[in-house]
């Protein structure tokens, strides 16, 4: 029996409805994941001190927290790897000139696809995407686009150093 509280009757959320559920847990992580990683790059201090004053703050929702964890960390450990591959594939754009917003939106999502095994690239593109479209300019969704595209592409004919893959950091 489905209830409309997206129950089946025994007391469980339904998989479509427990996996909603994690999704927007997902996204809620990783919107805050961009706003610690943008207020790291303006204060220029990517400590985990900068990191527990962000979450004592800000994060509030202890089922976003360890997914939040995992990406802050995981940009802040890996960031010598991902900025190179995310310079390359951006068309002349240094990373320096790109907008604070769009720079760690994509570095999120470049931790993903290299990093996150559990998480569909397109699935990472998709929510990259739709951060950038709610926090970023007009241009931000199709400039996040363009170079993760690039970025899938080139991961797809193992265009892109395996061994940066191979160093896994969940």
């Amino acid at each position: 029996m489905e209830c409309r509280n997206g129950r089946n009757g025994n007391g469980k959320l339904d998989g479509a409805r427990r996996l909603g559920i994690i999704m927007g847990i997902r996204r809620r992580s990783r919107e805050l994941a961009m706003q610690a990683l943008f207020y790291m790059d303006m204060s220029k201090n990517d400590s985990q001190e900068m990191v527990k004053l962000f979450c004592d703050n800000f994060v509030h929702s202890k089922n976003a927290l360890p997914f939040f964890l995992k990406l802050v960390n995981g940009v802040i450990h890996t960031r010598p790897q991902i900025d190179p591959i995310i310079e390359r594939f951006s068309s002349n754009w240094k990373m320096s000139r790109m907008s604070c917003v769009d720079r760690n939106i994509i570095r999120l999502a470049v931790y993903e696809l290299l990093f996150c095994d559990d998480i569909p690239s397109k699935v990472s593109i998709n929510e990259a995407i739709d951060v950038g479209k709610k926090f970023g300019t007009q241009e931000s969704g199709a400039f996040i686009n363009g170079i993760l595209d690039g970025i899938l592409i080139a991961l797809e004919k193992e265009e892109i150093n395996i061994e940066v893959k191979a160093n896994k950091t969940n």
